[in-house]
């Protein structure tokens, strides 16, 4: 089957390049110049959702305006602002046609990464007990936060269980004279979040040996009157490239959302920053779960929207707050939703997929940021 490559260059500093088998309309060939006409479904792929190219005859060199008065696709009106395109051609052989096939399924094939047979919940074992004297909630010293994410990474071993890192995270924050804040914080019955493979968030450590896979640790504490919060995804053994890949791209956006950051800067740029780099490996944003104020208060203003978005606000000289995203591969034919277990807490990937997440607490200054949850 004869294929011809339409590329489409909007007014900007990009091309995107889309493909139309010839039978869906006719091509004609003009003095040197490739026509479209008569497409009346067909549209050209575009990063721009909904910019599709008009039903009349269209050529190289002329300008292609695509907006709400041009077509209605599949019965849904386009609803998108007028844009403008400059659209050319070129005919491509069955070999080149069969060579993009081919590469397009093998970057697919390795984009996707193992399963895992279903989580099953283990035995939760009884509430721990915090000394008397440690004052209760109502920004931790932030060395503390990290020291003690550090030294729960390396109890993630395969046959470990997370309750023994619960027990050496609580353990670790109580000697250094400080109150674990997960523990009770609106019924949380631990000292820390251990997150398993699918486990998205909020897992609660119990008797479950870790096998393969990964382990997402959330740690907070509380000393001298404030929190601090971090998180990190771990490995567990032997994991595959595809999901290695997705935990280094997610490190990489929490580093370029942190970059963004500094007093006058607009919130919105974090998720903007976050989802260009995302998107560019064909990841996701988790849009359920956001970065949060962080201080006296264990979650309070401003909240951290780690994807697109125009809300209102900016960041303010002195002003403390995380930035915690969660990323997944969302497949061509799977719409990534969240599930809540039966205990309230366990958040899962409702596909049985896998996803990873960073958390650092963030400290605005005049000339840019500060990273508390670091040592």
């Amino acid at each position: 089957m004869q294929s011809y490559v339409f590329k489409v260059k909007p007014i900007g500093p990009k091309y995107h390049i889309g493909y139309i088998k010839k039978p869906m309309g006719s091509v004609q060939y003009e003095n040197g110049v490739y026509f479209l006409s008569t497409f009346s479904s067909a549209h050209l792929s575009s990063s721009f959702t909904g910019d599709y190219v008009a039903s009349s005859r269209c050529f190289i060199g002329a300008p292609v305006a695509s907006s709400s008065s041009l077509s209605l696709l599949y019965g849904k009106k386009n609803s998108y602002p007028l844009r403008k395109f400059h659209v050319s051609a070129k005919k491509v052989s069955g070999l080149e046609e069969a060579i993009r096939i081919k590469r397009m399924r093998e970057a697919e094939a390795s984009s996707k990464v193992k399963r895992n047979p279903p989580l099953r919940r283990g035995r939760v074992s009884p509430r721990l007990l915090v000394p008397d004297h440690i004052p209760r909630p109502p920004y931790a010293e932030s060395g503390l936060a990290a020291r003690v994410l550090n030294s729960a990474g390396t109890l993630v071993k395969p046959s470990v269980t997370t309750n023994e890192i619960d027990k050496a995270v609580h353990d670790m924050i109580v000697e250094a004279g400080a109150y674990p804040s997960p523990l009770g914080y609106g019924g949380f019955p631990k000292s820390v979040c251990t997150s398993v493979n699918e486990c998205m968030c909020h897992g609660i450590p119990d008797s479950r040996q870790l096998q393969w896979g990964y382990n997402y640790i959330d740690v907070t504490v509380y000393l001298d009157g404030y929190h601090g919060d971090t998180s990190r995804t771990f490995f567990c053994g032997e994991v595959d490239e595809g999901f290695k890949r997705l935990v280094k791209v997610t490190e990489e956006c929490l580093e370029k959302g942190i970059a963004v950051c500094k007093d006058g800067a607009n919130f919105k740029k974090i998720g903007k920053r976050i989802s260009e780099h995302a998107e560019k490996y064909g990841y996701n944003v988790v849009e359920r779960f956001v970065g949060h104020g962080v201080g006296p208060v264990f979650h309070s203003e401003p909240l951290i929207y780690h994807y697109r978005n125009d809300e209102p606000g900016h960041m303010v000289e002195g002003q403390t707050f995380t930035i915690g995203l969660l990323l997944f591969h969302l497949m061509m034919d799977t719409i990534c939703v969240c599930r809540t277990d039966s205990d309230n807490w366990t958040t899962l990937t409702a596909d049985g997929g896998v996803a990873a997440q960073f958390e650092h607490t963030i400290l605005i200054t005049r000339t840019g940021s500060e990273i508390l949850t670091i040592c």
